[in-house]
Order: C-alpha cells, then structure tokens, then sequence
C-alpha cells in the first residue's frame, strides 16, 4: 500500500499563496455573476420596448418619412428612372436624375437644390398626363425600383404599431400618388405628400401649395390629428432626416432612424430612440474620396444609361 500513497491526497495547511488564489477566484466568479445579471437586466429592457406602441390605444398614430427612413434612397429618383424607361424624358435627364441619387445615397442628407430641380423636372414631365395613367405606372414602378429597398427593421416597426391597432401613415415629399402607391402595398393605412395640381384628372404642371418638405410634413400631421382625433404625446414619428425635425418635435415619441449627422447629434442631446438598419456607414464617415464618389456616379450613370439602350 505503501507504493500507492501518492495516490493519496495529502493534507497540508493553506499558505498565503494559496489562500491569495482562493480569494481571488473567488472575487472573479462573484464579478462573473454581476457582469451576467447586468447583461439578464439589459437584455430585459429590451424586450420590454415593445410595450410601446400601446396595444389598442386608437388616440395614438404612427408617421414615418419615407426617403432613407422607409425606404433606401429617394421615391422621386426611382420615379424618375422609371418614367425613363417609358420614354418620358431623354438620356440627358436620366443622367441628372442618377446623380442627385448617387449624392442622396453618398452624403445621407437631403440637397435642397437637388430636391428642388427633382421635383421641377418630375413636374415638366409628368404635364398633361393623367393622374390615373401616374397612378398605373407608379405600381408598375414600386415594383421594378421600390420594392427591394425597403428597409426590413422599419417595415418591422410600422408593422408593430398596426398590430397594436394603430393608424400608420407615410409623411413624405413625394408625390402624393407615389407615396399612396407605396403605402398601400405596405398594408399601411395611407401617405400626406405633396400634391401636384391638376384639372379634370390631368396635371398641370404646378403645385398645390408647396412641397410637403420640412415644416410642411410637421402642418400636415397636426391636420390630420386634428382630424383624426389624435393625442400627438401618445403618437411616434420616425425620419432620418434633420429637416425634419418639427415633425419629430410634434409627437411624444421620436425616432431617428438612419439618421443624419445633425439628427443623430440632436436626437442624442434630447434622448430621443435610435435605430440605424444600415449595413455599413456612409461614405463621408468611413472617409471616401470625393473623387471617388464621383467616379462611382459617373460608372454606375453611364452603366444606367448603356443598360437602357441594349433593352431597346
């Protein structure tokens, strides 16, 4: 037996080494468990997030923008393109159209002139055509150019709140038609957005009022509250876009979502919720050339424009 004593454990008083090595073990399991129940905590805030929307609250309205909150990049834009491609306007006008897009998509933020010259030019083309044959050709354009740029993380959202009961609106500069084609195929419950004049259901080439832009979407929503019976402190909007601010600023609760340098800076400063469903950072952040925007327009225009022609 005696050459089996190794196998025995001996039994030796602690020293200070060893009783060091206990403590410290033990001090490290204690902090394991906090750091666990830290991450159980948190990971329950977020699950109870979804309280909100309120399930049945009917004073309560959702109102999302649609350029790069609902949508990646501009309505008008893919609009644009497609009424290309119908023959509504030259190549010249195509090319212009693709490199407003391309400076939406690369700076994140809305260009005024940009939107402007859009808007005017969508007008010109769209004169003396009727609101209906807009209409068709605007289902057949979410089809070809819209539907795959839907951000999934904002579907989600607005889905939540018609779950919840609640009304869901598009708040947008685009036009109304566009928008309205847009929500319905959504399954939201409509669109405010900017409405092109017309006569006897044909356009005339000019604009009721102005562009539902800025302050304008912050006026139409608290119309159509007003309308609709709505508690605004109870109602949420979401956009990516500082511009629109005052609309954000009208509801109890504001997201910003993708949001803009200036809105992520302003939402942060007022605790306002964040989401960014974006799958990589925008090209002024990760810090790309200027030259090498352009050339990347200049490609994928001419690319656009080559594509068109072999179609033909």
């Amino acid at each position: 037996m005696a050459a089996l004593g190794w196998l025995t454990p001996r039994r030796r008083s602690a020293t200070a080494r060893s009783v060091l090595a206990g403590e410290a073990s033990a001090e490290a399991a204690r902090k394991n468990q906090e750091a666990l129940a830290e991450e159980a905590s948190a990971s329950a805030e977020d699950a109870a997030e979804p309280d909100f929307p309120v399930l049945g609250d009917d004073k309560a309205a959702a109102f999302f923008d649609l350029d790069n909150t609902v949508m990646q990049g501009a309505a008008i834009f893919h609009f644009g393109r497609g009424l290309y491609k119908r023959k509504f306007f030259e190549t010249r006008d195509l090319a212009r159209f693709a490199w407003q897009q391309a400076w939406f998509r690369l700076a994140g933020v809305e260009d005024p002139e940009h939107m402007q010259e859009a808007r005017d030019s969508a007008l010109s083309i769209v004169k003396g055509h009727r609101v209906a044959e807009l209409q068709t050709i605007g289902e057949e354009i979410y089809d070809e150019y819209m539907a795959e740029r839907i951000w999934p993380g904002t579907r989600a959202l607005a889905q939540a709140h018609l779950d919840a009961g609640q009304k869901v609106w598009l708040v947008t500069a685009a036009p109304v038609e566009i928008a309205g084609v847009i929500a319905r195929r959504l399954g939201l419950t409509g669109a405010l957005g900017t409405v092109a004049e017309s006569v006897d259901g044909v356009y005339t080439g000019k604009l009721v009022g102005e562009p539902l832009h800025g302050p304008a979407k912050a006026e139409a929503v608290r119309a159509l509250a007003a309308a609709e019976g709505l508690d605004l402190s109870r109602c949420a909007a979401y956009s990516d876009s500082h511009n629109d601010i005052p609309m954000l600023s009208l509801v109890g609760h504001p997201y910003a979502i993708n949001p803009d340098t200036k809105l992520r800076k302003h939402a942060r400063e007022l605790d306002w919720r964040l989401r960014d469903y974006r799958t990589g950072r925008k090209a002024a952040k990760v810090g790309i050339p200027a030259a090498a925007g352009v050339g990347a327009v200049a490609g994928g225009t001419a690319a656009a424009i080559a594509l068109s022609r072999r179609r033909r």
